[in-house]
């Protein structure tokens, strides 16, 4: 014998998930956050912590990525030294062998 289970609505649990959820800095949950930081607090000055700890790691990913264009460069310009050395050393072997040659 088949028995039918009755379906229950999934709203509670909806609901709870909304109330879990939410922007960063809007605060802990319903009693006014943990008491601790201000971001948990909620509120204006929650939504301003986030924004503030936003623009802080913004800009240092923004200093970094110059410092590593401008070390990369560096290291460019190093290897293209590098090789103009080495080809003007080639240039010398290249008419040291064809002096030696001439001497045969």
């Amino acid at each position: 014998m088949l028995s039918i289970r009755k379906v229950t609505s999934i709203a509670p649990v909806i609901r709870f998930a909304r109330m879990c959820t939410g922007e960063w800095g809007s605060g802990a949950g319903k009693g006014g956050g943990g008491g601790g930081t201000i971001r948990d607090a909620g509120g204006a000055f929650g939504k301003m912590e986030v924004a503030h700890e936003e623009e802080y790691f913004y800009k240092q990913r923004q200093e970094q990525l110059h410092k590593l264009k401008e070390n990369l460069i560096k290291h460019e310009d190093f290897h293209e030294e590098s090789i103009k050395h080495h080809e003007e050393a080639i240039a010398r072997h290249k008419k040291a062998i064809e002096g030696l040659k001439k001497k045969k």
